[in-house]
Formats: C-alpha cells, structure tokens, sequence
C-alpha cells in the first residue's frame, strides 16, 4: 500500500497520447511544445481510466493514477466523492485532435452501460475483443471546449428539415429514409429511418447506391444548393470514408461549427460525430462507444438503436459563467455530477483562484505558470506549456500567477 501522508501536494502527470488513424500529425504536438513525429496522435487522456491511466512517481515509485485513487480514496478524492462515486475518479479530460471525422457514435445511459456490460462479461468477451461494445460499467456524457474552429454533427433535425434537405437526391437508401418519415414523422418514423441507413451496409448495393446519392448531392452543389454546408459535408465524409452509409446518414443531423472558447454538451443517447478541429474534452470516465458509421470498428446495430435517442434536438450548451480582471476565468457546467471545466488566461498583475475542494487536474495549455496550493509545504510549483498536475482533495486552493492558460477539471 502506498503512504499517504504527501498527498496534499499537486502531483505532476505523465500521459497517454491515444494514435487513432482520425488523429491530427501536428496539433496536439504543438499544443504540447513538442516536435511532430510524423503518426496521428488524437487524444491526450488525463485521467484514471484503467485503459489509459496518468502516471506520478511517489517515492521514487511510477504510480497510476487509478491505483492511487483506489488505494487512498479519501485522500485523493474527499469523503464527498468518495461516497458518491466510490474509489475512481469520475471524469476523464482530453485533449482531442481531429484531423478528420470521428465515427457517427452515440453513448448508453447509466442503467444500459451497467446491463451492456454486465452482458458482455456474462458472454465472456475480452474486455480487448473488437466484437465487444461495452468497454466498463458507466455512462459517458461530454463536453467539448473549442481552442481552435471546431466543427461536428449533433442531434437529429426534425423530420420536416430532413425531408427538405433530401428534396431532390437519388438512390435507395435516401428513397428508405424519405418513406419513412413521410409514413410517421415521430420518434418511431425516425428510428425507423436511421436503421434503415444503418442495415443498409450490409447490402452488396451499398455502394453504388452511396455513389448514385453522392453525384445527385454534387450536381446539386454544382446547381447551387440550398443546402450547401450539408452537401459539403456528405461529400468530405464520403471521401474520408468510401462506401461507409455515415456519410449519407449526417442528413439527419444538425451540423454545428465552435469558436475558441465556445463549449457543446453531448448527453447520453445523442448521435454525434466531431469532424475537425482541437478541444478540450472533459467526460465521465468511461470509453462506452456505440458506433453508427464512418468507421471500420464494430457497429452494434442492435445496441446502438436501442441507446439512441430519436427526438429531435439541437447540439446542447454548456452553462458557462467568467470571472477575473486582468484574467479570465471561465467555468463550463452541464447537468451532470461527474465533471466541470474551468478555463484560466493568467495575466502577471492578478492571481487566479480555482476550484477550491475535491480532486482537479490541471494542465497548462499555454506560457508560464506558478501553481501555489493552500496547504502544499513544497511552495509554488513551476508548470509550462504541456505540463499537468493532480491535485488531490486535501490540497486547498488553487493559485496560479505568470501568464499563460490553463485549464482545470474537477467534481462539481
């Protein structure tokens, strides 16, 4: 077992890039300062997922982050969180990267992830089996902060503007999906359409019936279409993804475009797809992903469509509150008890003070910092650009002073 006396004082973190073929070559490397190295890298996981756990050393020792936790909750994460959420951290924070389209996926609820799992296990898949669906036991809502143009896919529209935006386009599964929004515009008519999309990759057709959709989408592009930015981005999908019936299936979806410091909230049940840009990502700690398309993972049509949310609503926001004078502070809040994000630019003539209690990771994502924590006998640690730190319960307050930012999760 591990002593525990130290743990008031920030811990600095080692972390884990996660190289998905969609991951950006340069983004997260300049984030973090470093050079390239030529492979995609699309997320960087701080955290304690038992999959991809941050990294301290304590008395010389490499610890993970989830065997701390587990073996010193109290001290870690305060009888508060401890008791709500037992001996884990509830929240996972990333940095996201998309150099191309994520897979169209949708995330379970809190009672399905525990049965998916609870399945799964009972079948005696591997928790490393590419058949299996459910990788733990939680739900996974999350927030993306935006820190360059981000674009992505949200939530269905309503039947009518699906209707609209199909006016026109050839092809079968576009036919399937028209048909039965017209027979029942309710949730059971739109779950009825996107399952048709989503069998629909089991046909020998698929793909020529993707390539007649696709050329009446550029001849109405090419006509000047009412509908450019969804056409544009059927098309880009398609590219991306040849043959895949995702590319059509982002028809039903709203499209949604972030600027830097704007903030979307995705829910359980909500088919979503980030398409391009850099954020932060900030969760619950799960990696339950239920694919819909875009992708050459397993789509668990059956589950998917049994997790997924058929009403039509637009890409959520965030509840985002600022504070600060010569600095900023921003605090992005959503209904859920796992996490919170705040963000910091730390100016040289005023401190910033952050969350106060529990357990918080921060990571500078800019500049030059000084992190003072009210009960740290070690005084002001020195963090720059890429740097990261786990601030266990016990450790007071927050002060940061220098100038950069910095951003920090933690348990509402």
């Amino acid at each position: 077992m591990l002593a525990v006396a130290q743990f008031h004082e920030p811990l600095p973190l080692t972390n884990t890039i996660q190289r998905y073929d969609w991951g950006s070559v340069e983004a997260i490397p300049h984030l973090l300062g470093a050079d390239p190295d030529g492979g995609p890298q699309a997320e960087l996981w701080l955290g304690a997922h038992t999959s991809a756990p941050s990294v301290s050393v304590i008395e010389g020792e490499d610890v993970a982050l989830d065997r701390l936790v587990r073996e010193a909750p109290v001290q870690t994460l305060g009888h508060r969180v401890a008791e709500q959420f037992g001996p884990r951290l509830p929240y996972l924070l990333k940095i996201l990267a998309a150099g191309k389209a994520l897979s169209l996926q949708v995330h379970p609820s809190p009672r399905q992830a525990r049965e998916g799992f609870a399945r799964e296990n009972k079948a005696g898949l591997p928790l490393s089996s590419p058949k299996r669906s459910f990788k733990d036991d939680q739900h996974k809502p999350e927030m993306i902060v935006a820190l360059s143009q981000f674009e992505g896919l949200a939530g269905f529209r309503t039947p009518r503007t699906i209707l609209d935006v199909l006016e026109g386009l050839a092809g079968q599964m576009v036919d399937g999906v028209r048909t039965a929004l017209l027979s029942d515009r309710s949730h059971e008519g739109m779950r009825e359409a996107f399952n048709h999309l989503l069998s629909a990759r089991a046909s020998d057709a698929c793909a020529a019936d993707i390539q007649t959709t696709l050329d009446s989408v550029r001849a109405r592009l090419a006509a000047g279409s009412p509908f450019e930015r969804a056409d544009r981005t059927v098309v880009d999908l398609a590219d991306q993804h040849p043959g895949d019936p995702g590319a059509i299936a982002s028809l039903m979806l709203n499209r949604f475009s972030l600027e830097p410091g704007e903030a979307a909230f995705t829910p359980a049940g909500v088919v979503h797809a980030y398409l391009s840009g850099l954020g932060i990502e900030i969760m619950a700690s799960s990696d339950n992903v239920l694919r819909a398309g875009l992708t050459t993972k397993l789509v668990d049509e059956e589950n998917l469509v049994a997790c997924t949310v058929f009403s039509p609503q637009q890409p959520s926001t965030p509840e985002l509150t600022t504070a600060g004078g010569r600095g900023q502070v921003r605090t992005y809040r959503v209904p859920v008890t796992e996490f919170a994000l705040t963000t910091a630019d730390v100016d040289p003539a005023e401190a910033v003070t952050l969350p106060a209690t529990g357990p918080r990771i921060l990571l500078c994502l800019a500049g030059e910092l000084k992190l003072d924590a009210d009960r740290s006998k070690q005084g002001p640690q020195r963090l720059v650009q890429g740097e990261s730190v786990f601030i266990p319960h016990d450790a007071g307050n927050l002060h940061l002073t220098g100038a950069g930012h910095a951003v920090c999760a933690w348990v509402p």
